[in-house]
């Protein structure tokens, strides 16, 4: 079954290499969706793909890249809407 998720990551999550090391690992999971920082310091994720690929995915956003220091992930199970690959915005 395909899934997609919305997650938010707090901590120090920015200018860490975050969004490229979550595109790296999304590809290499199969994903496709997004990262993106947003102004209040957190970066904002949507991933789609298998639910094995996505619980996978989740694990690993729990501590991130090394540099990384993740405080808290929130996510939410929304609806799926397909997509050529995992991208990241501005």
């Amino acid at each position: 079954m395909v899934s997609r998720i919305r997650a938010v990551v707090a901590g120090r999550v920015q200018g860490v290499g975050f969004r490229y090391a979550t595109r790296s690992r999304a590809l290499e999971l199969g994903l496709v969706g997004f990262a993106r920082n947003l102004d209040d310091g957190t970066v904002e994720i949507e991933a789609e793909g298998s639910d094995d690929a996505l619980s996978q995915f989740r694990r690993w956003l729990d501590d991130g890249p090394p540099d990384a220091a993740v405080s808290s992930v929130r996510t939410v199970v929304i609806a799926a809407s397909g997509g050529p690959t995992f991208e990241i915005r501005t």
